[in-house]
């Protein structure tokens, strides 16, 4: 779908401050016939660009200040040591402002990006550096650039409102759903990302997505450890204490991901390159994984790792990829580490291709530690119904209560809004209730008391499972939602029902009598 006019309808759950929908609709006016795909990195490109401009450009008016103290404005260091970009001369705003109604800004983009490559280690290879190709439309990159121009995103109060980093959400939900299936692959809806990362809650040690697209998990489970900090009177500024790893194999998806991270001064080992073919963190030993897996990739050349050491509990089927992830992800565990995952509803059930017996022997090695099912049309990617899938190393761990041989099931397909005529989006009141129903059950402290609620979570036992041919849909286990009592006694309840039954068939008797004279004076009668 495209989202031309349809940017409006977000809901406060989207994290936006006011603008970004109005900033959407003007730069997607900007795109004409250019694929959304492409888009992106032009749009997103700029962005990122004005955003260390700013910062730039307030720092060194700062150091005019002080040059009678001896700062210099041109000394590259002078940001470092402050954790701001240099830009060089050719790569600054103002420079490119002036230039954007000549046919050469194309070439000058370009240079510009190359030009903090250069001074910027941690970015090479990062920026796109298309500008100048034929086929951009250098009048619309100027107005683009105009339009830029007028946001103010990197400066020190824009920074400490993280309004780039809402602006650069809200650009990649709606590049994800004007690309539809593709825009899955770079994009998991912000929901489903809180919903993982409030059921984890990765405050400290080492984070791990193998197929991280656009590097959302990582970014939420900065947001979640600032938030938590906030809560607890420390004013937000706590440090994330977390390493961050991550994988992508799509390049252009990968150069979004090292972007995401830049503009938020998030340090990540994130590398580009094949998780199954080309592990770039072989000895990676995570205490949180989270991840969402493209569903059912047949061409992930299964064939070829027949005997690789991840898969313990058998050999994934090399027409679909999603064992393959989910043993990838148990191999890169901790001794004591957790994991959350989306997968499509599939994975709970299929016996096909030694799928069931893999499943199998995840469940009675008793990794699994819960499983929720998802509503549908949560994601730009596809319609296939989803779920998601939470794994423990060591159930018993002393951190929360002894779990051993219990496995959680909730069922939350009938929760979630419309946000617009295709896409659902859990509320931030439901991701609460579903991450404190599991807290509750992991027995956290403070968490509350954990109880079976028919309809919405069960708490079942290895036994439970194998009855059921270590099935692991949830609907299975939680049952229907009670109905409450009306107060009404069944005899009479029984009775008023059957008079008003004996009351219908007597109407529809009188109608069928009815039809059949009418049939007949048509000439239609037997």
């Amino acid at each position: 779908m495209s989202p031309k006019g349809k940017a409006g309808l977000r809901t406060p759950t989207a994290a936006n401050v006011g603008y970004e929908a109005e900033l959407w609709q003007m730069a997607d006016a900007l795109r004409g016939s250019m694929d959304a795909a492409e888009y992106k990195h032009v749009v997103l490109g700029l962005i990122f660009l004005k955003y260390i401009s700013d910062a730039f450009e307030e720092q060194h008016v700062n150091l005019e200040q002080e040059r009678k103290q001896g700062a210099d404005p041109e000394d590259p260091d002078e940001y470092r040591a402050l954790n701001i970009f240099w830009v060089p001369p050719e790569a600054r705003w103002s420079h490119l402002k002036a230039q954007a109604k000549q046919p050469t800004i194309g070439q000058l983009v370009d240079d510009a990006m190359a030009g903090i490559e250069r001074d910027n280690p941690s970015l090479k290879g990062v920026l796109p550096k298309e500008y100048a190709r034929p086929a951009l439309d250098k009048t619309r990159l100027g107005q683009l650039i105009d339009l830029i121009t007028n946001i103010k995103i990197g400066d020190k109060e824009s920074r400490s409102k993280d309004v780039l980093g809402r602006v650069y959400e809200y650009f990649l939900s709606q590049f994800a759903s004007a690309e539809g299936k593709k825009g899955g692959e770079f994009y998991t809806p912000r929901c489903v990302v809180r919903l993982l990362v409030e059921m984890l809650e990765p405050y400290k040690g080492r984070v791990y997505d193998p197929c991280c697209g656009s590097s959302g998990m990582f970014v939420q489970s900065v947001e979640f450890i600032r938030a938590h900090a906030q809560g607890n009177g420390n004013g937000g500024k706590a440090k994330a204490d977390i390493s961050i790893y991550g994988q992508e194999s799509n390049y252009t998806t990968w150069r979004l991901a090292k972007m995401n991270l830049a503009i938020r001064g998030i340090d990540g080992q994130i590398a580009h390159g094949d998780t199954f073919h080309n592990d770039r963190h072989p000895d990676l030993k995570a205490d949180y994984i989270l991840a969402n897996p493209p569903f059912n990739v047949s061409d992930w050349r299964g064939e070829l790792l027949r005997d690789d050491k991840r898969w313990k509990f058998g050999a994934p089927p090399a027409g679909n990829a999603n064992f393959a992830w989910v043993q990838h992800m148990i191999h890169h565990l901790a001794p004591t580490g957790v994991t959350g995952f989306v997968l499509a509803n599939g994975s709970m059930s299929s016996n096909q291709s030694n799928e069931g017996e893999i499943r199998k022997n995840i469940i009675e090695a008793d990794l699994v530690d819960c499983m929720i099912a998802l509503p549908g049309q949560l994601f730009y990617s596809t319609q296939i119904p989803a779920c998601l899938w939470f794994l423990a190393r060591d159930k018993r761990n002393s951190k929360f209560r002894d779990r051993r041989g219990h496995v959680l099931f909730i069922d939350v397909r009938k929760l979630g809004r419309m946000v617009d005529r295709t896409h659902r989006e859990l509320t931030n009141e439901e991701v609460t209730r579903i991450a404190n129903t599991y807290h509750a059950w992991r027995g956290e402290k403070d968490a509350g008391k954990y109880e079976d609620i028919p309809g919405f979570c069960k708490s079942a036992t290895l036994d439970d499972i194998r009855k059921h041919g270590h099935v692991l849909t949830p609907g299975r286990y939680v049952g229907t939602e009670a109905v409450a009592d009306d107060g009404e006694p069944f005899e009479d309840k029984m009775k008023r029902l059957t008079k008003t039954l004996r009351e219908q068939q007597t109407k529809a008797a009188k109608l069928d009598v009815a039809i059949t004279a009418n049939l007949k004076e048509l000439g239609y009668g037997g």
